[in-house]
């Protein structure tokens, strides 16, 4: 079966999905694309996608019998209505992070998506699909360390450019993070601390970065995540878990050490599409695959109001200096049987 896939956003994360849907995947094709500035739409179609019709709407895309499925990459603010707009249709929809800017936009998916009956959206969550973080989550579940106790991450990006604002650095990077630690240890968040270290010059000083965030998990957990967005040395991700008997640390990403001149070097990758490749294919492979079978197997709904709504806690902690309690509805009944990664 080959599925038939329909793309908001063509920016450059969007761009590059579209990509590796002609490039790489097995099982999809691409009908249909919509941008906001239709001249990029068209220069990706005439890319990667020649005979994809470039539409005039998000919402001619959506209703198009010719489109299956439909992958968002557009502005974060647009998710939201785009999603509930796909599950409306009855149409399966990859949505990319943040599922909505707001928990009370995660809670309007929600709703919509039990009220479907069917589960229809995955999260644009790719670090459950790469390889180190995987191997993580194995050694883990294997109680190789025992109960873990604390954990420390950095999420570092050489540059923010200036549209990036100070919320921007918890609802664009630090959400990875969230989503990351309440995917390897089974549990959501009670609190949130921001802190703010001394400021680097390479940013405009109202940004604030780098940050550190606290977070403490349901069980205690304490775990440190630090966030800068304007490092200059490239794209970087860390991630070490303490437990009882040992530590788990996230390896490097696998690159040859050049030895040149007296020195030796390994190159760092310079953003998230290259440091996650392999994870954005696999993720959007288990899509295709998902939609093919009738059954999506990827990061949920649920995990995307999660995220959220511990964002939304760190906001907060942003402006009032003070540690924040995160604050959850009860897990509906339709979620908590999902066998979502």
């Amino acid at each position: 079966m080959t599925v038939r896939l329909g793309f908001i956003g063509t920016g450059d994360l969007g761009a590059d999905h579209v990509r590796r849907c002609a490039n790489i995947l097995s099982g999809a094709t691409v009908p249909a694309l919509y941008n906001r500035t239709q001249s990029k739409a068209q220069t990706v179609a005439e890319q990667f996608a020649s005979e994809a019709l470039v539409t005039a709407t998000p919402e001619e895309l959506i209703e198009s019998p010719e489109v299956e499925a439909i992958v968002i990459s557009s502005a974060s603010q647009t998710h939201e209505d785009l999603v509930l707009k796909a599950i409306e249709a009855g149409k399966y929809v990859f949505c990319e992070k943040p599922l909505a800017t707001t928990a009370d936009g995660c809670e309007r998916i929600l709703h919509a998506e039990s009220a479907a009956a069917k589960r229809l959206v995955q999260v644009g969550f790719m670090r459950p699909y790469d390889d180190g973080y995987q191997n993580l989550k194995s050694l883990l579940t294997d109680d190789a360390v025992g109960p873990v106790l604390m954990a420390h991450a950095a999420h570092r990006n050489p540059f923010s450019g200036p549209h990036y604002t100070r919320e921007m650095l918890i609802s664009e990077t630090l959400i990875h993070d969230i989503n990351t630690f309440h995917w390897l240890l089974g549990e959501s968040f009670r609190t949130v601390q921001v802190f703010y270290p001394r400021p680097t010059s390479r940013a405009d000083a109202a940004l604030r970065d780098p940050q550190l965030v606290l977070l403490e998990t349901s069980s205690g957990v304490l775990i440190t995540v630090e966030v800068f967005v304007n490092c200059q040395f490239g794209y970087d991700v860390q991630c070490a878990l303490i437990g009882e008997n040992g530590e788990l640390r996230l390896p490097e990403p696998a690159r040859a050490a050049l030895r040149k001149n007296g020195q030796t070097s390994v190159a760092i990758p310079m953003d998230c599409k290259e440091r996650f490749a392999t994870a954005y294919d696999r993720e959007l492979q288990a899509f295709v695959d998902g939609v093919a079978a009738g059954t999506l197997t990827g990061p949920d709904s649920w995990a995307g109001y999660v995220a959220s709504a511990t964002a939304d806690a760190c906001i907060r902690a942003q402006k009032s200096g003070q540690k924040e309690a995160v604050q959850l509805i009860t897990q509906p009944e339709f979620y908590r049987n999902d066998t979502a990664v």
